[in-house]
């Protein structure tokens, strides 16, 4: 390399730093929710947006803007087509959408190792309820009656992906009730009567229910439990008989274990995606932030941007036989 590209290059290394830390000076960042206000993923994104900012170079402002969508995927294709790649735009997805891409990669049409993955905040620690005298208690119970029904707002969701896994994987008596635009409206359908539980995160869940016995948890997608979660809740694949359920079911639970994540577009440049991602790992050890997140009953148990990043390269390596078999919850 010669002198002058070499001190090029120099410029350039050194002038990055400057360049970041200038960027968000007087700016706004926006977290696109792809579900309405009110459910876990608007008050997950809301928290973050209080504290995020202090740890970002400049201090820009960060509001939440909400789009519900089917399953999220409007919020997805967003940050790949109409949303700004300067930087300033965030999504929180919901994680359903990522195992959907595999199994379903004509409708989806979107490869999730090609965005910036920024962190997690947390698994979703997703599970299985009934509710109410209406539901069942306990998977025997489920297992034994004719009919349980569950609401969702579309395929590619967790409360979809929940719910078909019980019904395809073991053939509970499912019956899925499509189009709620969030968990909050699930909520309310729950209290009319019109439903008899629910598939979708713990932490969404009215704790007094929990507390209540009202929602009565009968299984749960991870395989760790939450030291605030019934151990009536058992896990999964406690249930599973064979090696290619088991297998399905890892595929399937990869949208639990990258419960609550935010990415940015692809196309923003390296050095802002690492300005994004330091601030994300630095306000998961905010107390200030931690403390509201305990108030809120907002479980945060992060996993940063490249090891999120390479979940996403191990769901992509799964061998064909089993994305077939998986893929059969959303036939």
């Amino acid at each position: 390399m010669s002198k002058r590209a070499l001190a090029a290059c120099l410029v350039a290394t050194l002038a990055t730093p400057a360049i970041a830390d200038d960027f968000y000076k007087g700016r706004t960042i926006s977290i696109i929710v792809g579900a309405s206000p009110g459910g876990g993923h608007d008050a997950y994104a809301r928290t973050l947006a209080r504290y995020m900012p202090a740890h970002i170079p400049g201090k820009p402002s960060m509001i939440v803007q909400n789009m519900p969508s089917a399953g999220n995927m409007g919020t997805a294709r967003a940050l790949v087509t109409t949303q700004a790649k300067d930087g300033t735009v965030i999504a929180a997805l919901n994680a359903g959408v990522l195992t959907q891409s595999v199994m379903q990669p004509e409708l989806v049409n979107l490869d999730f190792r090609k965005f910036a993955w920024i962190g997690v905040i947390t698994p979703a620690f997703s599970v299985c309820y009934g509710y109410g005298n209406a539901g069942p208690g306990s998977w025997d119970e489920l297992m034994k009656r004719p009919q349980f029904i569950v609401g969702t707002t579309a395929k590619g969701s967790l409360s979809y992906t929940g719910s078909a896994t019980l019904r395809e994987i073991f053939n509970a008596p499912i019956k899925l009730i499509m189009g709620y635009p969030g968990s909050s409206e699930s909520r309310l359908a729950l209290e009319r009567g019109e439903l008899e539980g629910d598939c979708g995160e713990f932490t969404v869940i009215a704790p007094d229910w929990v507390s209540s016995g009202k929602a009565k948890l009968f299984v749960r997608f991870t395989r760790t439990r939450p030291a605030n979660m019934p151990e009536s809740a058992r896990w999964i694949n406690d249930f599973a008989t064979t090696q290619e359920q088991r297998d399905t079911l890892d595929l399937l639970n990869v949208s639990n274990e990258l419960g609550r994540p935010f990415v940015m577009a692809g196309d923003v440049s390296p050095e802002l995606v690492g300005v994004i991602r330091k601030a994300f790992d630095e306000t998961m050890t905010d107390a200030a932030y931690l403390a509201e997140s305990e108030r809120l009953s907002l479980p945060v148990n992060p996993i940063n941007g490249p090891d999120s990043a390479r979940v996403i390269d191990r769901m992509m390596a799964v061998s064909p036989a089993v994305v077939a078999r998986a893929r059969k919850i959303y036939d």
